[in-house]
């Protein structure tokens, strides 16, 4: 095959990316990809897309394709159209994590769809799926601390515009909250349901769930400035910002989904939570009680289970290892229990394949899949849209990263919603749950109750 060339660029390097973030996130289908701040424990890249050659959005079975003005419908299996079009894409093996190719969200909705489960809830429904076909990307390196663009043959006429860019001020913005909070269910609606969770697992119809609650409020004005107000409270390795034509999405996820790399396949599953401690001897006491918790760590187990099936699927057999099991990791408001699990891709798979085999992910499903996805189904108000999916990217050279879309707000038609649950298993109790909720809604519960109108500045972060 013809593989088409790359280029790259040098541009300034900036640590704090919130700048050149807000000036390309103001675009329609304007990314950022956000792996930290100074002062966090950052991931290694940032990357920053706007201004996609071409858009894929499928809803219900139907595929949106639009591309130079032009729009098409067809009824076909989204994924397979996404591979399709990269394949039409391919370039050459990159030591830039992306160099163009495939961003946006692959919803929970959609991984529903793969495990054969109809969807019966009434509501508007965000689309299952949602990607821009970018040319070009900015990448910040912070381990190499460099800037760069890169890009396809041709695509450099938008380096005019960025270069001028970093050299503006970063757009006014303004939000505020506009209406009161609606929790779905409410405390007596969610131990309703945990009841009927703790019955399915004393029966032995299911060996874990996790169970969801949603959080919604009306709103007014730019979610990117909600999101820069979320980032304060404290950033994340997989966190995001997409500026979506029917919807905004801010992420703050600690969890990786799956990533592949040179025919490597990698999951990071999160299971067990505990907020952060006051003072240093209270947080390292919740810390040391997470990693001594069997309760925890069999959830943990469980899903590492659920997810060395997945792999199996589609990767070489006796290549699936799990080199780190149940570690504790400290984010800015919990400790998690975090595992990997990694295996090698048989010949002539790739990423879709991979995505396909995997979604919707197993931490926060639960144990067997497909059987407790359908149970999900019965159990939780709406459909969960993005929340649960996966944000991120394949790249046109077959890389992709994703993370898992929890700890994140949807802001569509004036409402900005936010899920968050937890792995229910036969020992769990329902105070214990209902609380986790609400520790990992705390960012997005601090941010309603602030309230006011806040404006945006050109401060740092």
């Amino acid at each position: 095959t013809n593989l088409m060339q790359t280029n790259r660029y040098k541009l300034p390097y900036a640590a704090a990316a919130l700048q050149l973030a807000a000036h390309l996130v103001a675009e329609p289908w304007g990314v950022w990809l956000d792996s930290g701040q100074p002062g966090a424990e950052l991931g290694r890249y940032d990357i920053m897309v706007a201004r996609p050659s071409a858009t894929l959005v499928a809803r219900d079975g139907l595929c949106e394709w639009r591309e130079r003005g032009e729009r098409r419908l067809v009824r076909e299996d989204p994924l397979e159209v996404l591979r399709r079009a990269l394949s039409a894409r391919g370039v050459e093996a990159q030591d830039a994590p992306f160099c163009g190719g495939a961003g946006g969200y692959f919803g929970y909705d959609l991984g529903q769809r793969l495990e054969g489960v109809e969807e019966t809830r009434p509501g508007a429904r965000l689309p299952e799926m949602a990607v821009g076909f970018y040319d070009w990307a900015v990448i910040t390196d912070h381990a190499r601390q460099e800037r760069y663009w890169i890009g396809r043959d041709g695509a450099e006429a938008v380096l005019p515009w960025l270069r001028a860019l970093l050299q503006q001020p970063p757009p006014a913005a303004s939000f505020a909250i506009a209406g009161g909070l609606r929790e779905q269910p409410d405390r007596a609606g969610y131990a309703e349901r945990f009841a009927r969770v703790q019955r399915w697992l004393r029966a032995g119809d299911c060996y874990q769930i996790n169970l969801a609650r949603r959080f919604a409020v009306p709103y007014r004005g730019d979610p990117w400035e909600a999101y820069r107000r979320l980032r304060r409270r404290g950033t994340a390795p997989y966190g995001a910002f997409l500026r979506l034509p029917f919807a905004s999405l801010l992420s703050l996820s600690p969890e990786r989904f799956v990533s592949l790399l040179g025919g490597q396949a990698l999951t990071q599953p999160i299971k067990g939570t505990r907020p952060r401690g006051s003072d240093s001897a209270s947080d390292r006491l919740l810390a040391e009680s997470l990693a001594s918790s069997p309760k925890d760590r069999a959830e943990n187990v469980m899903i590492v289970d659920l997810l060395r099936n997945d792999f199996g699927k589609v990767c070489r057999p006796g290549s699936v290892r799990v080199p780190q099991l149940c570690a504790v990791e400290s984010f800015p408001l919990v400790h998690h229990l975090v595992s990997t699990v990694t295996g090698t891709l048989e010949p002539g798979r790739d990423a879709v394949d991979l995505l396909r085999a995997c979604l919707p992910g197993g931490s926060i499903t639960g144990a067997p899949k497909r059987h407790v996805v359908s149970l999900i189904a019965q159990l939780e108000p709406q459909p969960r849209g993005p929340y649960c999916g996966a944000i991120g990217y394949i790249s046109d050279d077959g890389a992709m990263d994703t993370n898992v879309a929890i700890r994140t707000a949807v802001c569509a038609d004036g409402e900005m919603s936010y899920w968050a649950g937890g792995g229910v298993v036969i020992d769990s109790t329902e105070e214990e749950e209902f609380r986790e909720t609400e520790h990992k809604a705390r960012a997005f519960l601090d941010l309603i109750e602030a309230g006011e109108d806040f404006c945006c500045t050109s401060e740092s972060p």
